[in-house]
């Protein structure tokens, strides 16, 4: 299906997704137009969004005339058509300060990682052994995205990132391609209560153990910023850990 796109629908999805990603609001023709110089008018913008909605890309929530991606889309633009934002060397050096004492410890090294994770990304960060051991920090930043600003979803997401068989299911038996980096949205997952969120994990061994380290977020996460720092999460551990 995505390779059936013209290079105008490709743009046109790119553009929606990038100002979705920064404003979590449904996205119509007109301010693709204003904010995005896409050189066709607003009606043809609307045409080949109504294409990309039939095809799979684009779905419109009941109460907007504008339209979201679709978890399908998202990972088209994530393979395809996103840039990803490296760190600073700045930010790089301050994350391997910030972890490199827990290095000979497994238990300290992947709190103190959850931990600056969780500060880098601005989200909620969870790293698990297959074991069933698991590390979470920055709950706090599920308040951040105004898609959780309703009590029942927050409590929702709390009740299935606290049960350890639950996260063990998503790190260690739904987030294995075999891929650096697994993406995961949560309808997906067909968890009630988990819809609204996305997931980015990677898998490496440390220590004779198998480890996951996981972004938890909205489904609009950041993955262009999100995806290069966990990258370079694992790489750090691997590198370190030994």
């Amino acid at each position: 299906m995505a390779g059936s796109l013209t290079a105008r629908q490709t743009q046109i999805l790119k553009s929606l997704i990038d100002d979705y990603l920064e404003t979590a609001i449904p996205v119509g023709s007109e301010n693709l137009d204003k904010k995005y110089n896409l050189g066709v008018s607003p009606a043809t913008i609307r045409s080949e969004m109504n294409v990309l909605t039939k095809n799979g890309y684009l779905k419109q929530p009941h109460t907007s005339s504008g339209r979201i991606p679709t978890p399908f889309a998202m990972k088209f633009y994530i393979d395809q058509l996103m840039e990803e934002r490296q760190m600073s060397l700045t930010e790089e050096v301050k994350t391997k300060e910030e972890v490199w004492d827990s290095r000979k410890n497994l238990d300290s090294l992947l709190e103190e990682a959850t931990k600056a994770l969780a500060e880098r990304t601005k989200n909620l960060a969870v790293a698990a052994t297959d074991e069933g051991k698991i590390w979470r920090a920055g709950f706090s930043n599920i308040f951040l995205s105004p898609e959780f600003s309703d009590i029942e979803t927050c409590s929702n997401i709390f009740l299935i990132i606290e049960e350890v068989d639950k996260m063990t299911e998503l790190f260690f038996h739904r987030a294995v391609s075999g891929s650096p980096i697994d993406v995961l949205f949560g309808e997906d997952l067909g968890w009630p209560g988990f819809v609204p969120v996305g997931v980015v994990a990677t898998h490496f061994n440390v220590y004779g153990k198998n480890v996951a380290l996981g972004v938890i977020g909205p489904v609009r996460l950041s993955y262009p910023t999100v995806i290069p720092i966990l990258k370079y999460f694992r790489n750090l551990i691997q590198e370190i850990a030994k």
